[in-house]
């Protein structure tokens, strides 16, 4: 009975998953007010009365797909910081793109809506994963060979890890490809990793 339950339960976290899965991409179509429960079900391939069994309203929906997103994301950074075959410049620009690049070209027309749906309906949720990826840039550059120069020069990993976080923050909302938002996160990366002695091939930029 004990194992019934276990299968039962990772089924229906499976299914979440795909639900939160499709309604992320709703969302970021048409942002959180033109968004309807019918457009998450049909691009969910679910009937609207299921998705209703998950979720109780578009709300709770859009506040669960935000922390199923988010824990994704953070991952994938995660992963990325942690890829031994890859130098810090390579990890920290993968970390990035992973956090803030895989939204470029796929965001809708109302992207500010989504961030405003955001603030009032997710509260400090977005602000506490933003911190916990920049804990995981700073961590990354202090266990690297960065992190002699940056106390030699008066700035510490975490400085480093927020002007990271801040530039992958604006190529996100001026870039037009996710091609472009890895050349902009190369030439950052690159100006902070100089001091290891690497320089970027043409092919990088």
């Amino acid at each position: 009975m004990e194992l019934d339950n276990i299968i039962e339960n990772e089924a229906t976290d499976s299914r979440q998953d795909a639900l939160l899965d499709a309604a992320i991409g709703v969302f970021a179509r048409y942002g959180f007010r033109k968004t309807t429960m019918d457009e998450v079900a049909r691009a969910a391939g679910v009937s609207r009365q299921g998705l209703y069994l998950h979720f109780a309203d578009k709300e709770s929906l859009f506040r669960k797909a935000v922390v199923f997103k988010l824990n994704h994301q953070l991952w994938a950074a995660q992963r990325a910081l942690a890829n031994e075959d890859d130098d810090l410049e390579h990890r920290l620009i993968a970390a990035c793109e992973e956090w803030a690049g895989r939204f470029v070209g796929i965001m809708g027309a109302d992207a500010a809506d989504l961030m405003c749906a955001s603030t009032s309906l997710a509260g400090t949720t977005l602000s506490d994963y933003e911190e916990r990826f920049e804990h995981a840039l700073a961590h990354a550059i202090g266990m690297s060979p960065l992190a002699d120069y940056c106390a030699a020069s008066g700035i510490s990993p975490a400085d480093v890890a927020c002007a990271l976080h801040a530039t992958a923050r604006g190529l996100k909302h001026s870039c037009r490809s996710r091609q472009e938002f890895v050349r902009g996160m190369t030439v950052a990366a690159h100006m902070f990793c100089a001091p290891l002695g690497r320089a970027p091939s043409h092919q990088e930029l």
